[in-house]
């Protein structure tokens, strides 16, 4: 196994010449910043590692905006670090060779809508939950939900999936085109409105997953979806996660098309139960839904039922209106915070692995065991319906045991994984964090293929460099 960043390496900083910063105060003016503050802001992210901020951060308000200051950058050989919301979980935000911070937040407009064709264009900095309340009125929407109100440009960068995958696809499947600023500060478009295209290389696929590598996204076109005519979510008890997880399987391997089912663990419910002021049996649980016409959506959960009893479930709770729906998959949602609180002060390791479905009762059962030997804290997560799941724990990141037992653990979940043909990463990315989980899954052949596609568009590894790839 190759060894993975425990902590960021802050490598050889190539600072922001003065000509540079007086080219963008120049051009920007308040909308450029050195303040510490912000500057900090832009240096972490939702993993456990240290502040590492960038020597300034620039507000961009549209493609324009972003090809300005990359040519700069390009010009003078300075790092530039794509920002969203801040939600990333593997150290994607993080100026670990100092450079300019891109804040893409103020790029918050939804640029065209063609409901007749179940397309939208939105501008990077939109956020999923936003285009949701922009497009209600149209009878769409869309389906891409990783937990956190995440932008989509960063949900693009590092090919989120979330609670619907199983039923809709990951942003892989639901991007349709980009607008990209390339390394040299050029503006480029891929792919088009078509369901389809066989025109040339899929430049958009190369992007999608590429973690602010290669380009900095400013605008993307995305599938929608109609409004099912039926909803209905429900949640189920198990005796064990192994009872909750072969039930997911059979469901599965039957061809139900359930949209969402979410594993949480004895210590997800407990935490959930005392950040949202429910009362949910403390034991391992699946929280799913279904989608479709109502002949349809009743047959879906008679089926999974009868499935559940197989391995003990224990009655279903229905939650059949909008606002019982929502309440629960908040506190879903909310899980990750949830926990976070169980342990004050602490930071999260969040693990993301994905395997075949058939390998999915193996590959948690190990993890979970291995966990329980470990004594740290730890709760599971997962979207069990295509066979990712979170194990996470709670670290204090300034206690060096604590630290290197939790890499340990996150070392033999991977390679666990990736012996029972899986992934290390089903939606979070690489980041800092899975540099050598990545050489150990693909090899050092399709590694150093990933390696030349870097130097050949981003020559000067300005493009969030030290994340994904050791150029």
């Amino acid at each position: 196994m190759n060894a993975p960043h425990a902590h960021p390496v802050i490598q050889a900083v190539r600072p922001v010449p003065p000509a540079m910063l007086q080219a963008l105060r120049a051009r920007f003016g308040e909308r450029c910043s050195t303040a510490q503050a912000v500057r900090d802001q832009h240096g972490r992210d939702e993993s456990p590692y240290p502040v590492t901020p960038p020597e300034v951060v620039v507000f961009c308000e549209g493609t324009e905006d972003v090809a300005a200051v990359v040519a700069l950058a390009d010009r003078y050989a300075v790092p530039v670090i794509p920002f969203g919301v801040g939600s990333s979980l593997e150290g994607h935000t993080l100026a670990v060779q100092g450079g300019v911070s891109i804040d893409l937040g103020r790029m918050d407009k939804v640029v065209r809508v063609h409901p007749e064709d179940l397309t939208a264009t939105v501008q990077a900095g939109v956020t999923r939950e936003q285009l949701n309340r922009e497009i209600r009125d149209t009878g769409l929407f869309f389906p891409i939900d990783p937990g956190a109100n995440a932008s989509l440009g960063g949900m693009a960068a590092t090919r989120a999936s979330g609670t619907n995958a199983v039923r809709y696809g990951t942003m892989r499947e639901n991007v349709l085109g980009l607008t990209v600023v390339t390394a040299s500060g050029e503006v480029i478009r891929t792919g088009t409105r078509a369901k389809k295209s066989s025109a040339g290389y899929d430049l958009t696929r190369l992007f999608v997953g590429s973690e602010g590598t290669l380009g900095v996204m400013t605008e993307i076109t995305v599938r929608l979806y109609p409004l099912p005519e039926a909803v209905s979510a429900a949640i189920c008890q198990f005796p064990s996660i192994d009872a909750a997880v072969r039930t997911t399987i059979q469901v599965i391997q039957m061809g139900v098309p359930i949209a969402r089912c979410e594993l949480l663990d004895a210590n997800a419910v407990r935490a959930v139960n005392k950040h949202s002021s429910l009362s949910l049996q403390e034991t391992p649980m699946l929280l799913m839904e279904f989608h479709g016409s109502e002949a349809g959506v009743k047959e879906q959960a008679e089926t999974v039922q009868e499935v559940a009893r197989e391995f003990g479930g224990m009655d279903f709770q229905w939650a059949t209106t909008p606002e019982e729906r929502t309440r629960l998959w908040t506190a879903r949602h909310k899980a990750y915070f949830a926990a976070l609180q169980t342990r004050p002060g602490s930071r999260c390791q969040a693990g993301d692995a994905c395997v075949p479905i058939s390998r999915l009762a193996e590959c948690i059962n190990e993890s979970v065991a291995d966990s329980e030997e470990a004594g740290i804290p730890y709760w599971v997560v997962g979207h069990v319906g295509d066979g990712n799941f979170h194990l996470s724990y709670l670290l204090d990141p300034n206690d060096p045991k604590e630290v290197e037992a939790v890499e340990a653990l996150n070392v033999r979940m991977v390679q666990r994984a990736q012996r029972l043909e899986g992934t290390c990463t089903g939606e979070h990315g690489i980041g800092l964090h899975k540099i050598g989980y990545l050489v150990d899954e693909t090899g050092e052949g399709a590694v150093e293929l990933m390696r030349t596609i870097k130097r050949t568009l981003d020559p000067k590894n300005i493009m969030n460099p030290g994340k994904v790839l050791v150029v």
